[in-house]
């Protein structure tokens, strides 16, 4: 009789637990939980898998047969060369649009906008590997329109991920590039606007157009496409308002 218990439990556990895998921009780390604690709410019994990283690397990662289902990218780019490769089943869709902020765990004086990175007391910026973080390469572009650029580079410190970034910009740096959405993490959430980040004028870099795409690795998967919808859906739009983005 217990050995028939047992039976009945693994199959109807194997039944009603599903499991998908997503490969996530780092940008995204700080809403991906609340993103996933509203999806479970109406599809409790399927347990959604996050690899973060990079843009670039997790790219890198699916063309060399990573298991991911959907890819949740920081720009287009990357999502249309998976498409191109023949990797996707879907065409890249935005989900979320991002901005650039700059951050200090000290008070600085940010009257002088984007001009504060010449300040002779600022030594090191962190900002995202610009070849593989589309963060990264947003905030190269902004500092070459403002014609900072050149005299500045030598104080950039790289993070591999806009997270590392964050982490650089509150440690290793008086001053970082970051996702704007990373100020609305409960551990970010101290640092007031005005004080410790400002904005960074979107006029001065390319709108970050953030894409989604199905992987061809989510064949047949109904849950991987409720997933999908769900984040294309106006609950999820919500949650991205709510931590800084801009949503289609």
């Amino acid at each position: 009789m217990k050995k028939l218990l047992v039976l009945v439990f693994l199959v109807s556990s194997s039944l009603v637990a599903s499991t998908i895998n997503i490969a996530v921009a780092a940008n995204v780390s700080y809403a991906i939980n609340d993103l996933i604690k509203e999806f479970n709410k109406e599809n409790p019994d399927t347990k959604v898998l996050v690899t973060l990283g990079s843009s670039g690397k997790l790219t890198a990662q699916i063309k060399n047969a990573a298991p991911y289902q959907i890819f949740m990218s920081a720009n287009m780019k990357y999502p249309k060369t998976l498409e191109s490769d023949g990797l996707s089943l879907t065409k890249p869709l935005v989900y979320a649009q991002g901005s650039l902020a700059i951050l200090s765990s000290k008070k600085q004086d940010f009257s002088k906008g984007i001009e504060i990175v010449k300040d002779k007391n600022i030594e090191k910026i962190a900002i995202a590997n610009p070849k593989t973080a589309p963060y990264g390469k947003a905030t190269v572009e902004a500092l070459k329109n403002a014609k900072l650029y050149d005299s500045i580079e030598k104080k950039f410190v790289y993070g591999e991920s806009i997270s590392q970034t964050v982490s650089f910009s509150i440690t290793a740096a008086q001053l970082g590039f970051i996702a704007k959405s990373s100020l609305y993490s409960d551990k970010m959430k101290k640092y007031k606007e005005g004080v410790n980040w400002i904005d960074v004028d979107p006029k001065l870099y390319t709108p970050i157009n953030q894409g989604i795409i199905i992987l061809k690795n989510a064949k047949d998967n109904k849950e991987v496409k409720v997933f999908y919808d769900f984040i294309l859906s106006p609950k999820a739009k919500k949650i991205f308002k709510r931590f800084g983005y801009l949503v289609p």
